[in-house]
């Protein structure tokens, strides 16, 4: 078991920026690669970005690349979603999720942490 725990969501303005965290407890961090994924209202959860196991491979969705980052600290097992430029679209609940292999399909994903809220306002 892995749990997860998202913090550092919030209400922020366009252009803005946020950091969220994901703490893991439980099984060895270092095993898992670590996917971001949201949700805005009646919509499906989405995938944002995904980083790899050792931190050297990150992926992101065409959405968010050149605005989001993405990095990991193993010695801490946080994992950390830099997001820059905010607009409103951005908007939603922010889940990370842990899975043994690196890929952007929710279905994929083992452990999922509760979510945080990001709101971005115009």
């Amino acid at each position: 078991q892995v749990q997860l725990v998202e913090s550092g969501g919030g209400l922020v303005q366009a252009g803005g920026s946020l950091r969220l965290s994901c703490a893991a407890s439980g099984r060895t961090f270092s095993n898992y690669a670590v996917g971001w994924f949201r949700q805005a209202p009646g919509k499906e959860r989405a995938f944002v970005a995904v980083i790899s196991r050792s931190g050297g491979s990150t992926y992101f969705a065409d959405s968010v690349k050149g605005r989001f980052t993405v990095s990991r600290d193993n010695a801490k097992n946080t994992v950390y979603l830099q997001m820059n430029s905010l607009k409103p679209e951005d908007t939603a609940v922010y889940y990370c999720a842990a899975t043994r292999v690196i890929v952007t399909t929710a279905p994929q994903y083992d452990y999922w942490g509760q979510g945080t809220q990001v709101t971005v306002s115009s």
